[in-house]
């Protein structure tokens, strides 16, 4: 079960990447298999590390009433960024408006699949 969520959550950061990618000129990548790569990182940074960023900073996102977790997004499509070889994020604001792209595809892809059944 868990592997299936991953692999639809690894589908919907790949075509988020991918769109990300086409529209903004701050985010690029040299090849598919970069985007593929970077869609795997962000999927694996997403599940390790932004979780302990979101608890340590929670009081802050309470106080911001969640906006500072646009700002984590961010940077997390940042760190990916300097990961992966071929993948390339120029500027803070170009992560920021990328992260919320792909979050806004994310949600709106999760929607459209639905849950994985076993």
């Amino acid at each position: 079960m868990k592997n299936k969520l991953f692999f639809w959550r690894f589908l919907v950061n790949a075509i988020g990447i991918v769109i990300v990618v086409r529209l903004f000129s701050g985010i690029t990548a040299d090849d598919t298999l970069s985007m593929l790569l970077a869609a795997l990182i962000l999927g694996l940074i997403n599940s390790f590390i932004r979780p302990i960023l979101l608890v340590l900073t929670l009081p802050f996102n309470v106080l911001t009433l969640g906006i500072l977790t646009l700002f984590i997004n961010a940077l997390m499509l940042d760190l990916a960024g300097w990961i992966v070889p071929g993948f390339e994020v120029s500027s803070f604001g170009a992560a920021f408006f990328g992260a919320i792209i792909i979050s806004i595809i994310s949600v709106f892809l999760s929607l459209l699949i639905g849950k994985p059944r076993s």
